[in-house]
């Protein structure tokens, strides 16, 4: 379908507003730049919750700074399910800031208390840096999530763009070194691949808000070779089996270069025993569920997020007879 006429405004601003890539700048100019242009763009007011913290917890390389959404009205209840999760911005700009509205939105549609994870960035710290922080912290989630009132063996993991691609490589590391356990990922518009042949990538004449040059570019700054573009932590769809993974929400917008990829993960992981629920969001761009106020598809995508997680977890039936 064409592009929605609201997302129309959305990207024809966003192409007068955000600097144009260029290798010659450095990670923190970039993220200056980027952070100053959503600012114009992006004036979403905060979604109260019911309080946000922000620490840190450790990680492979020393602290890790997270930030903790609690839903409201929870204070005596039992310990919640936790959700870890990574923002986007091509494991190069964007921090806890960015995606703070997106975790405030899925905190209160789930009832889950959301852990942001404000991970290593490239290029200064190139891969798998970003994909250890973000394992990290997650592992961590799983054996003290009761020091934030949380339910560490009710945990997942979500992300977007890049933040999708470590969710998903998270899920892959948690089962292959054993733990911990995850009960549901959630990509949205993910990164899979380190591969621009797919039709989402090679149409030029998409209105889209992500240009494949501007993926290039990010995966040049997070790998320091491109051989390491093959390995599974990179490239999820490249390991050998996805069977064993757990099941995953996959959400994806038509006007997207990374739409196909997402796409063939998803069809992946169903085809190895994965449990899959693909939903695409047709007329919409790359990074629309950012847009909450603006556009009711990325209110209906949370939604959609927030539904997942309730059906994951489930509240505990209530106890019954004397304690």
């Amino acid at each position: 379908m064409p592009l929605d006429p609201t997302a129309r405004q959305i990207v024809d601003a966003m192409a007068a507003t955000f600097p144009p890539v260029d290798f010659a700048r450095s990670g923190t100019e970039n993220r200056r730049l980027i952070k100053e242009a959503a600012a114009a763009v992006i004036p979403e007011a905060p979604e109260p919750v019911g309080a946000v913290d922000d620490r840190t917890v450790p990680g492979p390389a020393g602290r890790v700074p997270v930030r903790v959404y609690h839903p409201a009205g929870t204070g005596d209840t039992a310990p919640l399910p936790v959700v870890a999760f990574f923002h986007g911005g091509g494991w190069v700009v964007c921090d806890l800031d960015s995606h703070d509205g997106m975790c405030r939105a899925i905190c209160n549609a789930s009832g889950c208390i959301v852990v942001a994870v404000d991970y290593r960035l490239a290029p200064e710290h190139r891969f798998p840096a970003g994909a250890e922080d973000a394992y990290a912290v997650t592992a961590w989630l799983a054996e003290h999530a009761a020091e934030l009132g949380g339910d560490g063996s009710r945990l997942a993991v979500c992300g977007d763009s890049a933040g999708g691609n470590l969710a998903a490589v998270v899920a892959l590391m948690a089962r292959d070194r054993g733990g911990p356990r995850l009960g549901l990922q959630v990509l949205v518009y993910p990164v899979i691949d380190y591969r621009f042949d797919t039709s989402s990538h090679l149409d030029p004449g998409d209105p889209k808000v992500l240009q494949s040059d501007e993926v290039r570019y990010y995966w040049h700054e997070y790998l320091t070779d491109t051989a390491e573009g093959a390995h599974p932590y990179a490239s999820p769809i490249r390991a050998g089996s996805l069977a064993g993974l757990p099941p995953a929400l996959v959400v994806l917008a038509e006007y997207d270069p990374l739409r196909d990829e997402g796409h063939a993960y998803a069809q992946r992981l169903a085809s190895e025993g994965v449990p899959v629920d693909e939903v695409r969001y047709d007329g919409m761009f790359h990074s629309f569920v950012t847009f909450l106020s603006a556009l009711p598809q990325a209110r209906a995508a949370v939604g959609r997020i927030g539904d997942a997680l309730r059906a994951a977890f489930p509240a505990p039936a209530p106890r019954i007879g004397p304690r």
